[in-house]
């Protein structure tokens, strides 16, 4: 799917944004100074963080509802059943159920 690198490249910057946003906090708490990196303060830092990740979960819901829609889900079974029917006209047990034992 063309869709998940793109979730991934979201977690990895939702999650590296907060680390920044963390780093940058734990030094305004730690010294007199007030960090900003390319001007953005730590809670900006935890906006971006917030927004990529919110994005990462709607695209992979958003594609999981996609894989249950009827019509996907009757294709499948329809292909499940054919499978089994022809493994069973055929004599052979289906290929993911395993061979019986005597």
């Amino acid at each position: 799917m063309p869709v998940l690198p793109l979730i991934d490249f979201m977690l990895f910057s939702g999650w590296t944004a907060l680390l920044i946003g963390f780093v940058l906090k734990a030094i305004a708490l730690t010294t007199s100074y007030r960090p900003s990196l390319l001007g953005l303060a730590p809670v900006d830092f935890l906006m971006i963080a917030a927004a990529a990740l919110l994005f990462a979960i709607a695209l992979a819901a958003r594609t999981w509802v996609k894989t249950q829609a009827p019509t996907s889900v009757a294709i499948r079974r329809r292909e499940e059943t054919l499978e089994a029917w022809n493994a069973l006209k055929s004599g052979s047990a289906p290929a993911n159920e395993p061979e019986p034992q005597d």
